[in-house]
């Protein structure tokens, strides 16, 4: 992006300052010749009756680069800042800055993503490796609340992707509705994610899943969903704030605490990251659910496949065998 920006600067000298109080002292004295001696001529010559307009000439130039995550990009100019390409162009969403950038013959308009107001995007900042959602993905956004970071998820995935908005909070879900009305990727459900089964008919399976509910049985809310949505070898992006679950212990033994119950809910963390310094006593988790190891499994013979299989997708009454998209290399 070249803007220019002009600035006129009327009856200053090139050497600016010391021109201009020259004019007013020396213009009235000496203005016609220095009449009264070298100061009032140095003010004539140099601050005088005659007004020169100055113009400069500033090119700022913003380039915006490719993140590490697909869709997610960075603004390159005076302040850096995480943006995401705006799927509805020349809509913000929470009175969110705008840049748009020259592409061509086509233009291509970006939306500033901060991290203060967003879990996800202070990951981001904060050097996460992956964050698994990326153009097409569908995900299941538990605890969307007015939309905010939902709307750059609607951005990431772009137009052939589908977010799933889930939020219990009536008052919330008025905004999030009116985001979802010019937003035709975002599905909004206005539904307590503790009872998964009551918005069943409305979602299919999803490659990921984010939580950000702030509840004190946030890893259980998030596994029923789990059970209930997420594919097999998908992967989930929790938001854990300390205090919301043990305002007594240590924020790191809640972490700990959290992590384990991930596990033992047949979801495999593989990375932890703080928010600091933009949320105090946060951290995000990122795992893989029910992980499948094709390797391990194409090693053993035909029956222990199967009951391998079966028992690594048989949990909590939730029965799911996918030959087809498991087994297909093994038979290669």
């Amino acid at each position: 992006l070249n803007c220019v920006l002009s600035v006129c600067l009327s009856g200053f000298s090139p050497r600016g300052d010391r021109g201009g109080r020259g004019g007013g002292r020396g213009g009235g004295r000496g203005g016609f010749g220095g009449g009264f001696g070298d100061r009032g001529g140095r003010g004539g010559f140099r601050g005088g009756r005659v007004q020169f307009v100055h113009c400069v000439c500033v090119c700022v130039c913003v380039c915006v680069c490719v993140c590490i995550h697909s869709g997610v990009f960075i603004s390159r100019g005076k302040e850096d800042a995480l943006v995401t390409k705006n799927m509805v162009v020349g809509e913000s969403v929470y009175g969110e800055k705008r840049i748009s950038v020259e592409e061509g013959e086509t233009k291509i308009e970006y939306r500033a993503w901060n991290p203060f107001r967003s879990k996800l995007a202070a990951a981001i900042l904060g050097g996460v490796d992956q964050i698994h959602i990326k153009p097409g993905a569908k995900v299941m956004y538990l605890g969307a609340a007015s939309g905010t970071t939902v709307s750059h998820v609607s951005d990431i995935v772009g137009p052939e992707g589908l977010v799933y908005a889930v939020e219990f909070s009536h008052r919330s879900g008025r905004d999030l509705l009116n985001v979802a009305k010019k937003r035709t990727n975002i599905i909004p459900i206005i539904e307590d994610a503790r009872h998964p089964h009551k918005y069943r008919m409305l979602v299919g399976m999803v490659d990921v899943i984010f939580a950000d509910v702030a509840q004190p049985d946030q890893t259980r809310i998030v596994a029923l969903n789990a059970h209930n949505f997420l594919k097999n070898g998908g992967h989930f992006v929790i938001s854990i704030k300390a205090n919301c679950i043990d305002s007594t212990a240590a924020p790191e033994a809640v972490f700990a605490s959290e992590v384990k119950k991930m596990s033992a809910e047949n979801m495999k963390p593989q990375e932890q990251l703080t928010l600091e310094p933009y949320e105090r006593d946060h951290a995000v988790v990122v795992g893989i659910y029910r992980y499948i190891n094709i390797t391990l499994l194409s090693a053993l013979p035909w029956p222990a496949q199967v009951s391998t299989a079966f028992a690594m997708t048989h949990t909590n009454c939730h029965w799911q065998l996918c030959l087809n998209s498991y087994f297909r290399p093994v038979f290669r």
